[in-house]
């Protein structure tokens, strides 16, 4: 047994985001295989953990943008240590510091796995939404003459737009999510006005699209079709906040199957977003 106490939260570097993300993915959370430098040029003060023997044993991150909105993510503790309270100091010490690391009442997000959730309610936490995760299969598909992939012009429109899916302005995640190896990211145009967007990249296994964001039901369909079609032939994973009715119709249509679920939670005020205009969210680790 480790005497937690004797635990002091340090911030990791970049390896320490690595070794994070890799046990993301022995848990079956199947992260993108380029999240980390993303998530790292996002905010390379927002990751902290424990060590032990100079053994990272638990860790998360506590990501800030532009101090106005918080988010917690990649929280694991190492298997050979669990059960000794070693994740609950942890999760309260990391949110403590990212309140810190905010603006008074900043609201803070999170995706919280079921079993998990009384706990973080406890802490704090409120639940908006279920997430859904589901599973179909990519296939050469007939797309829209409305539907072409974002180009570097296309930047100041595409985070727009996202502002008011996300709730904040996330400019240096955007550009470099959209920027992606092994990555695309396509637009629904008509006249000249963006109406939804998507991205969709290689993971661990398959792929996953994320965000898909669209103005209508119709228009998130197309995108889907677009993220389908890339990725012909591969297994394509889309997190939906099951309040919008039109994401569960959009998995039902194409036949996708359920994975797993989290909820989408917040401490303090939930920022206002369109979920109207939701259908995948962008990842469960930085929201």
């Amino acid at each position: 047994m480790i005497d937690i106490a004797q635990l002091t939260l340090e911030k990791l570097d970049k390896n320490g985001l690595l070794i994070l993300i890799d046990r993301a993915t022995q848990e079956g959370w199947n992260p993108g295989l380029h999240d980390a430098d993303v998530f790292w040029k996002t905010d390379p003060d927002g990751y902290y953990g424990y060590f032990y023997n100079q053994q990272l044993i638990a860790g998360g991150a506590i990501v800030s943008y532009q101090q106005e909105f918080g988010f917690m993510g990649l929280f694991i503790v190492h298997p050979d240590f669990r059960g000794q309270g070693i994740g609950r100091k942890l999760w309260y010490q990391r949110r403590d510091l990212l309140v810190s690391r905010l603006h008074k009442n900043a609201a803070i997000g999170m995706d919280g796995v079921v079993a998990m959730q009384p706990f973080y309610e406890a802490g704090g936490f409120t639940i908006a939404f279920r997430d859904e995760r589901y599973e179909c299969k990519g296939e050469k598909i007939a797309l829209s003459p409305h539907i072409s992939t974002v180009q570097k012009e296309d930047f100041e429109n595409i985070m727009a737009y996202d502002k008011d899916c996300f709730g904040f302005k996330r400019e240096e995640f955007l550009q470099n999510w959209l920027a992606m190896p092994q990555s695309s990211s396509f637009k629904y145009i008509i006249n000249n006005e963006i109406q939804g967007f998507a991205v969709i990249r290689k993971c661990h296994k398959g792929y996953k699209a994320g965000p898909l964001f669209a103005d209508t039901h119709d228009i998130a369909e197309e995108l889907y079709k677009a993220c389908l079609n890339y990725a012909a032939g591969e297994l394509i994973y889309l997190d939906i906040p099951t309040v919008n009715k039109k994401a569960v119709a959009l998995v039902a249509k194409f036949n996708a199957n359920y994975v797993f679920e989290c909820a989408r939670m917040y401490y303090n005020d939930a920022p206002n977003v369109a979920i109207n205009k939701i259908y995948g969210i962008t990842t469960f680790e930085l929201g």
